[in-house]
């Protein structure tokens, strides 16, 4: 059925509010104005990976729809920190959004649509009314098709106004880096210039002789789209590797002795790991990058400047049927997945770091919330830990949970530790000697807890961090990007304490151990929002800082106690079917926190209508629910199947919902996967 075919029941879009615009000059924007456009609401928030795949989707269709569709982001804050609006306007110009922003730390916005999740998605018509309520990503096609029908019903209807949209770009900074990301050590002679001689592809054509003699730092300068080598001193423009247009290409990254041009180009690129000499001798590369928006990783030849794609083909992985999906028992596949690594779908690596009992490089795959491992000796690619589902959840590496990883160091004895970013928390892969992972937390609680206190790990909290290295004593140092502070963890007593505070969203932290004999280290940290690097002394006595443990404010759903019931609205796009192939192609898993308050109804199964029991002893909590749906391109065969070799997509969404149980509450709990008005 073609989706211009509406209910009877239209739904008038609620007004915008909030507390400032960014992106129309200073003017406030409302429907009324836009009346006439194709309005797309993205309720978004900046810490959420699956929000960034959402901005980069949409991209396509702006360009595409430009005098047409008008795309409000309306940004509804997840942490304390993502409601400074300072954070939001330096967000905005990091990703590149180009498109009006609605300031809503309130969640007033939020509250009006009844969003429940980021990212969520709200198609307006040209007359006002709502026609779509989407949640998660992956909507980009359904969209495709979506648009071209409301321009034609619309402009035969005389209610379609074509021209410019009110989006007005900021201006433009500058500076050497933009938006740094990660930062890794070079020693003398692993460099872009030999040990002691000039520095070839140095910005002044060489700088003087010996400079990179006492070593040198890697920059992924992520907002350029490219990466940087510095002197000790931070200034120093040592080497650049791409062009600084965003994109995927391979060859030539630096300018070289022989001054062959740069061709590479990079999208974002995070995490970087410097290989062991003895291995990078025999692969002829020496850093292996995460190219996060390209969904691969690189690899670049320090020497020759010559950059090549390692793993990755380019499209963003989804947690499709096959051997990654999730089973009923909530395990998910650990193991081999390929040996062809240009064949595999990656999503968002944003750290990678070479384990030594793994002989592997470990990556911290963001988006779907997993860890995998690449050999480069052999091209195998195989998933470390985690079922691809969000949250916190230690155990058996095919069991374990993760929320978007974004750091990894390894310690003296092998293990990894890791900055798992949506749940603030520090998380550990335990590692034996035949390769087994298990997966332990040290920090945090969940997925909407979060805050800066200091004292025993069990009551510690963090806010969002993205950075992670071992110090000289076994201690951990973190990057606590929302709280802009380095915290440190003591494994031997269990407890956090404060580094250093007042930096600007610190991305990654490093251990510099060039310092003078008899001298004590220095931290690195790499601070984004500053687009600098800065050394930080290791105080003798650390801080013990305590403001507070804070929870994620976000509208109570009243319930009441006993039988709920639930349903997941999903209507395949025009043009799409259920994938009933090998069964129902949806599926539901639901859980608690508290766990005493399901009484039933939770673990996995097929189908998007579950029955719930609530229990009535407990006032309040959360219930998680993650919802999917598999659809299939292409029109239906004479025998009503889909045609062999359809392009096939998957739509998933984690919700979180807050519930309080009282007597008089809901009875039924209507959740929008694909939503149709």
């Amino acid at each position: 059925m073609s989706e211009t075919v509406r209910t009877q029941l239209r739904v008038r879009a609620s007004e915008l509010v909030g507390r400032n615009w960014l992106n129309t000059g200073g003017k406030s924007l409302d429907l009324e104005a836009l009346r006439g456009k194709i309005v797309l609401l993205d309720f978004w928030t900046f810490c959420c990976i699956n929000c960034l795949h959402v901005l980069d989707e949409l991209r396509p269709l702006e360009e595409q729809y430009s005098d047409v569709l008008v795309t409000v982001g309306v940004h509804s804050p997840k942490f304390e920190h993502e409601a400074d609006p300072v954070a939001l306007a330096a967000a905005v110009e990091r990703y590149e959004i180009h498109h009006p922003v609605l300031d809503d730390p309130e969640l007033e916005t939020w509250k009006a649509y009844t969003a429940r999740a980021w990212p969520t998605l709200v198609v307006i018509d040209p007359e006002g009314y709502i026609v779509a309520h989407l949640s998660g990503e992956g909507h980009a096609d359904g969209l495709a098709v979506l648009i071209p029908e409301l321009i034609a019903e619309h402009e035969a209807k005389g209610t379609l106004h074509r021209g410019s949209g009110p989006y007005v770009a900021p201006e433009a900074t500058s500076g050497t880096l933009r938006f740094p990301g990660k930062a890794l050590f070079l020693p003398a002679g692993r460099g872009s210039a030999p040990s002691g001689g000039a520095d070839a592809g140095a910005s002044d054509g060489g700088t003087s002789p010996g400079a990179a003699a006492r070593g040198s730092w890697l920059v992924t300068d992520t907002g350029h789209h490219r990466l940087v080598e510095l002197g000790t001193d931070f200034e120093t423009v040592l080497a650049t590797f791409g062009t600084g247009t965003k994109g995927h290409v391979d060859g030539p990254a630096g300018a070289s002795a022989d001054h062959i041009q740069a061709t590479a180009q990079f999208n974002e690129p995070q995490g970087l790991v410097l290989l062991p000499e003895d291995v990078a001798a025999k692969v002829g590369y020496d850093v292996v990058i995460a190219d996060s928006v390209n969904h691969r990783l690189r690899g670049l030849s320090l020497r020759d400047g010559n950059s090549t794609t390692l793993v990755g083909n380019g499209v963003q992985r989804l947690l499709e049927t096959g051997p990654a999906r999730v089973d009923e028992d909530a395990a998910g596949f650990t193991g081999l997945l390929s040996e062809h690594p240009l064949e595999v779908s990656l999503s968002s690596p944003w750290d990678v770091v070479w384990s030594r009992k793994l002989n592997a490089v470990v990556i911290a795959m963001a988006g779907t919330h997993q860890i995998f491992s690449f050999d480069p000796l052999t091209g195998a690619v195989s998933i470390a830990a985690g079922n691809g589902l969000e949250g916190l959840l230690d155990g058996n590496a095919h069991e374990a949970w993760f929320a978007q990883p974004s750091g990894l160091a390894e310690d003296a004895d092998g293990n990894i530790w890791v900055a798992d970013s949506e749940t603030s928390a520090l998380r550990k892969l335990v590692i034996d000697d035949g390769g087994t992972v298990t997966v332990e937390s040290a920090v945090g609680k969940g997925l909407f807890d979060f805050g800066f206190r200091d004292g025993a790990a069990s009551e510690a909290r963090l806010q969002h961090p993205l950075g992670v290295t071992v110090l000289p004593d076994g201690s951990v140092a973190i990057a606590d990007t929302y709280n802009g502070a380095v915290r440190r963890y003591d494994p031997a007593t269990k407890t956090v304490s404060t580094l250093a505070r007042g930096l600007s969203e610190p991305s990654d932290v490093i251990v510099d151990h060039t310092q003078a004999a008899g001298s004590e280290p220095l931290l690195v940290v790499v601070e984004a929002n500053k687009h600098q690097l800065v050394y930080v002394p290791i105080p003798k006595e650390a801080q013990q800082v305590d403001e507070g443990a804070v929870q994620t404010h976000r509208p109570k759903s009243p319930v009441a106690p006993g039988l709920l019931e639930l349903k997941v609205r999903f209507t395949a796009p025009t043009g799409q079917k259920l994938d009933d192939r090998w069964g129902d192609p949806t599926q539901l898993k639901i859980s608690s926190t508290p766990p005493e308050l399901l009484v039933a109804g939770g673990g996995t199964s097929v189908g998007l209508l579950r029955t719930l029991e609530l229990s009535a002893d407990i006032p309040e909590g959360i219930l998680h629910i993650t919802a999917r749906a598999a659809a299939c391109d292409g029109p239906e065969t004479e025998d009503g199947e889909i045609p062999d070799h359809a392009a096939c997509h998957l739509y998933q969404q984690d919700w979180g919902i807050p519930v309080l149980l009282q007597a008089d509450g809901d009875t039924e709990l209507v959740l929008d996967l694909r939503g149709m008005d």
